[in-house]
């Protein structure tokens, strides 16, 4: 019998800070060549040119194995759907056989603003206590949410091209509305882009030393959403240099030099900062390992908890 597990049933499952130390772990073991994982396999669907993604991951410490099949269909927005859709599956390590089907939107939602929690904890400097965050969708929401658990930042501000999203922003999440994304950006330490702009959305000039950007989107060669220059600038770390160089368009168009991967640093490998005025950049594409390990941690607890509906196959 293999375990469904809603979004609801993930909710509860999944504490942010236990999420935030799994990310850790996922990443180190990573970088340190106990996952098999390959760059995602990606077709584009409709006239739209929407996503659909497969991500398949073994881990080999703790043993799991599982897959996540995602959506970006941006039209969706304007039908009152997520933009972005998964589902994961959870596969027995020993024998393939099938343990859970579960929701992975919201894992899918959190794991990347944990990376992202992880990143702040081992690039940003210490004295980083502004966050902007430029959009108001699902990461910039989950960003303030979870970030939150790794540092305690005196101001936040949030800045959206669509002002009706950025007032409703403001007000649910207790943040400040910027006038502009330069305003936002100016003087922060921490620099969150969550858009799904395909041009740059960011200045080089905007940005202070020493500050970390945190870059989530222009997940596809032909996109970029920061300036050129920004990125010559920086030192860039990756969470997969595999996947970086072929899937993010700041690097790919920049051939930008990567400093390492994430993984890398957690191992002590790499070093990260290499001075208080470093202008660091973690460029996020988000990994299959991070989604088998939240599944993982989910899948345990539930076996552990009795939530979830059984269900045959």
């Amino acid at each position: 019998m293999a375990l469904l597990l809603t979004e609801s049933d993930v909710r509860e499952l999944l504490p942010i800070p236990d999420l935030i130390s799994a990310m850790e772990v996922a990443l180190a073991a990573f970088s340190g060549g106990d996952v098999r994982q390959p760059v995602r396999t990606a077709i584009q669907v409709g006239a739209e040119r929407a996503f659909f993604g497969l991500m398949p991951a073994y881990i080999e410490r703790p043993a799991a194995l599982g897959a996540k099949l995602v959506t970006v269909f941006e039209a969706n927005a304007k039908k009152g759907l997520p933009t972005h859709l998964a589902t994961i599956l959870l596969l027995d390590p020993e024998t393939g056989a099938l343990l859970a089907v579960m929701d992975g939107r919201y894992i899918t939602e959190v794991r990347t603003a944990a990376v992202s929690a992880v990143a702040v904890n081992r690039l940003a400097r210490a004295d980083g206590s502004v966050l902007a965050i430029l959009g108001s969708g699902v990461q910039a929401r989950s960003h303030v949410e979870v970030l939150r658990h790794v540092r305690q930042f005196r101001e936040m501000r949030v800045w959206s091209p669509t002002p009706e999203n950025l007032r409703r922003f403001a007000t649910e999440s207790n943040v400040h509305p910027a006038a502009d994304a330069e305003e936002a950006v100016r003087d922060a330490g921490v620099v969150v882009i969550a858009t799904s702009s395909a041009t740059p959305v960011i200045e080089s000039d905007w940005v202070a030393p020493g500050a970390l950007v945190i870059s989530l989107g222009a997940y596809r060669p032909e996109m970029r959403e920061m300036d050129p220059a920004l990125v010559l600038r920086a030192r860039v770390f990756v969470d997969s240099r595999a996947a970086a160089v072929v899937e993010a368009g700041d690097i790919v168009q920049n051939r930008k030099e990567i400093s390492g991967e994430l993984g890398e640093v957690i191992l002590g490998r790499v070093p990260g900062r290499l001075s208080e005025q470093d202008i660091v950049i973690f460029k996020s594409l988000g990994m299959a390992v991070e989604d088998v390990a939240a599944a993982h941690l989910v899948y345990e607890r539930a076996r552990h908890t009795g939530k979830g509906t059984e269900i045959r196959v």
